[in-house]
């Protein structure tokens, strides 16, 4: 069989039932009806095996691929070289690219998917060695710290809840700042939601979150944050110093540095802040205080091999706290 065909496993027209099907007509004298029927397959499939075995012997019994001889139509390889050209160095979609070379942009996304260009950071001009994934070794060794920005909501719901133009009467809500920081070893997740970004936010958010952590077994060593202003600040620097923390922060520009809090906030959205139409900002925040909980002590992760936060602290610590229920 060729590489790529699956064989159904209870098939019966296998290459070995073929040939013995064949020999009933060529050996046995069997007409091709009577096969046909022994096998239960129409007579015209009996003819075509038996004439491909008396045109190449066993070797014709074999699967072929469907792949027709020639396709007149095939885009031709300059075009298509031209479609990888254009995706490495100007990272266009396919929509983009059907427009500069004229093809249809499922054309152009049949390519660059066979070319291994499906995803953006395949071909990521800042970044082109492979990504590099690690993780600490110990629970506090390093802990990721970002701030995730989001629309408040207003009583009664806004246009999500109602829909655009029959929201009721505007409301200034302003925004909600999600102060996050997850551990890097075991995903153990420490949030808060406040009015804003400041340092004094920042730096108050830092000590309740090594208290939070200290509670739990995790003894929080460095913290890595991007280079936002609170996180550049004076205050920053001595709370850090106080609590005996080494401050880490990403290079400019560079947010998948702290990859993991990034995915954490698309998690987040995902199962969280967009999950239903919320008709109040109580209710929303309701719902997280549950969400932090089921994040740590329910919710699988893959990176844990599918086991939770919590489960993977008990683990490295062997201790069942009592905080960590908390």
């Amino acid at each position: 069989m060729e590489k790529g065909l699956v064989q159904h496993p209870n098939a019966s027209l296998t290459p070995r039932g073929r040939a013995a099907m064949v020999k009933l007509v060529t050996e046995q004298g069997w007409p091709i009806a009577a096969a046909a029927e022994r096998y239960q397959v129409d007579p015209k499939t009996v003819r075509k095996w038996r004439d491909r075995y008396l045109a190449e012997g066993p070797d014709g019994l074999r699967d072929r691929s469907p792949r027709p001889r020639r396709s007149p139509a095939r885009t031709p390889e300059e075009t298509a070289a031209e479609v990888r050209r254009l995706r490495v160095r100007y990272r266009w979609g396919p929509a983009r690219i059907g427009y500069q070379t004229g093809l249809a942009a499922s054309t152009v996304h049949r390519i660059i998917t066979d070319a291994g260009l499906g995803r953006l950071d395949q071909g990521d001009r800042a970044a082109p060695l492979p990504v590099v994934r690690y993780q600490r070794e110990r629970p506090g060794e390093l802990v990721h710290i970002d701030i995730k920005k989001l629309a408040g909501i207003p009583d009664g719901g806004g246009w999500y809840a109602h829909g655009k133009g029959r929201a009721g009467p505007s409301q200034r809500v302003g925004y909600r700042y999600i102060h996050s920081a997850p551990d890097d070893r075991t995903r153990a997740w420490h949030a808060e939601i406040h009015g804003d970004e400041t340092a004094a936010t920042a730096a108050g958010f830092l000590e309740r979150t090594v208290r939070k952590f200290n509670r739990q077994g995790i003894r929080t060593e460095r913290v890595l944050t991007d280079n936002g202003p609170c996180y550049r600040s004076g205050l920053w620097a001595q709370t850090c110093a106080r609590l005996g923390i080494k401050p880490k922060h990403t290079r400019p520009y560079r947010p998948q540095t702290n990859g993991k809090i990034e995915r954490f906030h698309r998690t987040l959205l995902e199962e969280w802040a967009y999950i239903r139409p919320w008709t109040s900002e109580q209710q929303r925040r309701e719902a997280f205080q549950h969400y932090i909980h089921y994040y740590n002590h329910h919710r699988p992760h893959g990176a844990l091999e599918w086991a939770t936060p919590i489960e993977t602290l008990q683990a490295l610590t062997r201790d069942n706290l009592p905080e960590l229920h908390s």
